[in-house]
């Protein structure tokens, strides 16, 4: 045995013994640098390159198309992944994890198949407007206990019979597959992927997502399956190669490529991992980010209490924790696989009703105030565009950005925001504030703001959807446009303020 095949062999074995003390009640180890070491890795292109919505005006590719059985997994543990091809078509899978990698964006970690895909069925609307699929796995991944934590995408492609060079190739198609590998190692940051809301607006098979019921937009009371492809992204912008991955490639992936590129110690989780209170309390802080606007009420009470026990949250998001929406389980009983609107968080004004009569509820016996656990809510107008403007200049949230008081990040708040900030909270401050332009015209008022909590833990509100889309802009992301405003990307000021936050948070 060389010296490579040793390192290799004991490194293994290493990770294998953790993974078993783990199981066996043990503390995890820390691995402070196990994302620096990762991302020496090579990286690859995790693209699609060809696929076809069924029609001009559908969110699905039912060419070929997938889900995993669960939203996140742990190493050792087992993936049901669920395949559709119409018509029946050979495929294989190349399952990557995203990150950096010197500016690849991602890492292959294996590929599989080929496999013998076939047409699978379409569930019938129960109730609720519930769409579930049944569908018989295709394969079942057993994660490999050298997989870290992350956010991991399958590309799925088919494999045509007759290939190029022929003298009548058949086309390939492609669309993707996305599920979060956890861990329970004690790391400083705690990347919470914000995929309840990602589902939440999937409009898979035909515009069937929470948004859809005729009664409104808002209507409690109807519920959407994880046990379902995603189909492309819906909202914003169109992006037809999002096709499968949720809302991840415009929300979250500028943050996961910065801070894997930053070198940060994070690991990743799903919204439903957060049911779990000891998920929280081995980080030093959490990041919720982009758009979590839909949260199980265990949630809530989780992140409160972590809050209370020492816990740092950045909300580099908006929209957050917007909508009451318990888990249930499926038709097969498999735990937390679906989600109900049920109510809001906090109790509207009167205005706000008015305002969205024919868009929100009406809602019963509301949640928590938000502003509990974020200082500021989400307010009418929930949406618009606007400049990101400095409010407080000498605080320490600025140091190095050379931002002066009045001084903005053009379009950098959007689509959606946080306002009404809670100012009855002793040691609360309003950081940046300002307005933006609902449609372009119609005049709302945001409020970016922190606050200490009691173990000198800080929790800062970010206050804007759009705050990732300042960090980075890896491959295969587009810039968003909402509301007749955007974000102009990578901003050094944008990247600092994130610094400092973290470094306080962390400390």
């Amino acid at each position: 045995m060389d010296r490579r095949d040793f390192i290799k062999t004991t490194s293994a074995a290493a990770a294998l013994g953790a993974r078993m003390n783990t199981s066996a009640g043990a503390t995890a180890p820390a691995q402070p640098d196990l994302i620096k070491v990762e991302n020496t890795r090579p990286g690859a292109d995790f693209q699609l390159t060809r696929m076809m919505p069924d029609d001009s005006k559908s969110h699905r590719t039912s060419k070929i198309e997938g889900y995993c059985s669960r939203q996140s997994v742990s190493a050792g543990e087992k993936l049901d992944i669920f395949v559709s091809t119409k018509p029946a078509a050979r495929f294989g899978l190349e399952i990557f994890r995203m990150g950096y990698y010197g500016g690849a964006g991602s890492r292959l970690m294996t590929t599989l198949g080929p496999f013998e895909g076939k047409e699978q069925m379409v569930p019938e609307m129960g109730d609720q407007r519930l769409r579930e699929c049944q569908w018989q796995a295709s394969t079942t991944l057993t994660i490999p206990a050298d997989w870290p934590s992350g956010v991991y995408l399958g590309r799925l492609s088919t494999q045509p019979n007759r290939e190029q060079g022929t003298e009548n190739p058949e086309p390939y198609w492609q669309s993707y597959i996305i599920f979060i590998v956890k861990d329970d190692r004690p790391a400083d940051i705690l990347f919470q992927c914000s995929d309840n809301t990602w589902q939440a607006y999937n409009q898979w098979p035909v515009k069937e997502s929470l948004y859809t019921d005729p009664r409104a937009a808002h209507a409690p009371g109807v519920s959407v399956s994880f046990d379902r492809p995603y189909g492309k992204y819906v909202q914003i912008l169109e992006n037809p190669l999002s096709m499968g991955s949720g809302e991840f490639l415009l929300w979250e992936y500028p943050l996961c490529y910065w801070l894997e590129k930053e070198g940060y110690d994070v690991t990743y989780c799903s919204n439903v991992d957060n049911l779990d209170p000891a998920n929280l309390t081995r980080a030093k802080t959490m990041i919720s980010i982009g758009h979590d606007e839909y949260w199980d009420l265990r949630q809530y009470q989780n992140v409160k209490q972590a809050i209370a026990n020492g816990l740092s949250v950045l909300w580099l998001s908006a929209n957050d924790v917007y909508m009451v929406t318990p888990f249930t389980s499926n038709a097969q009983g498999a735990p937390n696989r679906r989600l109900t609107r049920e109510t809001c968080y906090g109790e509207f004004r009167e205005e706000e009703k008015e305002a969205y009569a024919k868009v929100l509820g009406p809602f019963e016996n509301p949640g928590p105030d938000e502003r509990d656990i974020i200082g500021a809510r989400t307010v009418v107008p929930f949406n618009g565009g606007g400049d990101w403007t400095c409010a407080k200049p000498d605080h320490w949230l600025f140091e190095g950005t050379g931002m002066k008081k009045g001084d903005s990040i053009p379009g950098l708040v959007g689509w959606e925001f946080h306002g009404d900030p809670d100012t009855a909270r002793e040691g609360l401050e309003v950081v940046a504030e300002g307005h933006v332009w609902a449609g372009g015209t119609r005049l709302g008022k945001y409020a970016a703001t922190l606050f200490e909590g009691p173990k000198k833990n800080i929790v800062f509100n970010a206050t804007t959807i759009f705050w990732s889309q300042g960090l980075s802009d890896p491959p295969g992301h587009m810039i968003p446009w909402s509301h007749y405003s955007r974000p102009h990307g990578p901003d050094e000021r944008v990247q600092r303020i994130t610094k400092n936050a973290i470094k306080r948070a962390i400390q």
